[in-house]
């Protein structure tokens, strides 16, 4: 997928259209920085607003994705070029972000061990009851944050792998963090066979 030539096509079409990228962006409720940065190649829209996106400019989702209007010839072909283009790039965003769930759990982990570390010397050290206490609690507070929002990335990155029929969903992330769990592995109830197993954290569909 050529971010430069999906970047050029939106510029192209915005001002057939005789819009401003403040006035694009205005429509769409977003920052002209944004539109800004799609017509230099620098990133793609976001899904959410592709459609409306494609409606103002009066292109297709497809077209969009080419960087070009796709004659009818040539739709079907272009349209599984680019969905699978779109399920690269879902996948890679999807890596990155269950990397970035190591990173945070390490970090928070690192973390709370130094807030309690550094409350047991302040109170051996002679400090008031209440200075250490806040420290710890500080320390937990955040770790608890930092592992709810993992759990969130957890959640929606990639999918679960039921061991009993192999469909591949995304749960809720009540289901997630109620879970029993070793790793990315938890045992929850697949919404198509009904059925409880250790179900496998996949990044793929």
């Amino acid at each position: 997928m050529d971010q430069e030539k999906i970047g050029e096509f939106i510029s192209e079409k915005r001002k057939e259209k005789g819009l401003t990228q403040a006035e694009l962006a205005e429509k769409l409720g977003i920052t002209d920085r944004a539109v800004s940065k799609w017509e230099r190649g620098k990133s793609l829209p976001d899904a959410s607003i592709m459609l409306e996106l494609c409606f103002i400019l009066g292109i297709t989702v497809n077209d969009l994705l080419s960087g070009e209007v796709v004659s009818m010839e040539n739709y079907g072909k272009e349209n599984e070029k680019n969905l699978i283009e779109m399920v690269k790039l879902k996948e890679a965003s999807d890596k990155r972000l269950l990397s970035l769930e190591i990173v945070i759990g390490v970090i928070s982990s690192l973390f709370l061990f130094s807030t309690v570390a550094a409350g047991a010397w302040l109170g051996k050290s002679g400090a008031e009851v209440w200075i250490p206490v806040v420290v710890i609690c500080f320390g937990f507070l955040q770790f608890i944050v930092a592992m709810a929002f993992s759990i969130r990335v957890e959640q929606v990155a990639g999918y679960y792998e039921c061991k009993e029929c192999g469909h591949r969903y995304v749960p809720s992330y009540v289901s997630v963090l109620f879970a029993m769990h070793t790793g990315r592995t938890r045992y929850m109830k697949c919404p198509e066979c009904g059925k409880r197993s250790w179900q496998k954290k996949v990044v793929s569909k």
